[in-house]
This record gives structure tokens, C-alpha cells and sequence, in this order.
């Protein structure tokens, strides 16, 4: 085993527990900060004054929107499924996840943005494994 496979291995290994490295660590993180970050926001506006509620809800909607962007930058620097890194795919297509969130809030750009993105990330994974598929016959 030369050092690059070994180097891979590591790197896969790390991809599939824990946080990650690379461009997985970052998306993971976005997931994991931006998603759950809904408590605390719907706490912060019950105890604002209810003229500043809306205020707290329209920077928190500005977050989901630059977490989807995120994952969009991410994708764009990664296009094709076999120049990703391990696990990459799988963590791109949990920016669906944001769906919650945005239904929580009636955030309409989120509830049609995040299905639509991990929609997306599937049928390009599976054009490009059929386009991987026929170019070895």
C-alpha cells in the first residue's frame, strides 16, 4: 500500500465518523450550527420587545439562506462525484435538512430550497454515475 491509498483510507475513515475534514467538516458544521439554531432564535424573540421579533426572524432567515449557499459553494468547488471527497455527496444532500427550520418559521424560500437542494444533489450523483457507467463500455 503506497502512502497516497493509506493517506485515502485515513481520510475516508475520518470523513465517516466525527466531524470530518475538509469541505465534510465545514458542511457538517453548517448543519449542525445553522439547523438547530431555531431554539434559540425562537427563544431570543419571545423575550425581545415584538417590534425587534421580526428583526431576529429576518437575520435568522438570512442564515438559512447563506447556509444553503454554502452548500451551493461547496457543490461548485466539487461538481463531479468522483472528484469529491469521501462522504461529500451524502453531506451535500443533507442541506435538505434546512427544510425544518424553514417550516417552522413559514419561511417559504427554505421549505422550497432545501427539498429542491438535496433533490438536486441526488440526480446529479445519479447522472454522473451513469455517465461514469457508459463511458466504460
Amino acid at each position: 500500500m503506497d502512502l497516497h491509498s493509506a493517506q485515502r483510507i485515513a481520510e475516508a475513515e475520518a470523513a465517516r465518523t466525527g466531524l470530518g475534514t475538509g469541505p465534510n467538516r465545514r458542511l457538517r458544521l453548517t448543519l449542525i450550527i445553522g439547523m438547530p439554531l431555531f431554539l434559540p432564535v425562537l427563544g431570543v424573540m419571545l423575550l425581545v420587545p415584538k417590534s425587534l421579533a421580526n428583526d431576529v426572524l429576518y437575520v435568522y432567515e438570512g442564515g438559512i439562506v447563506g447556509c444553503l449557499l454554502h452548500y451551493v459553494w461547496v457543490f461548485a468547488k466539487y461538481p463531479r462525484y468522483t472528484g469529491r471527497p469521501p462522504y461529500l455527496t451524502r453531506d451535500l444532500a443533507m442541506g435538505g435538512g434546512f427544510f425544518l427550520p424553514s417550516l417552522f418559521f413559514g419561511f417559504w424560500p427554505g421549505m422550497i430550497a432545501a427539498p429542491a437542494w438535496a433533490l438536486f444533489v441526488g440526480v446529479a450523483y445519479a447522472l454522473d454515475v451513469r455517465r461514469e457507467g457508459h463511458g466504460h463500455r
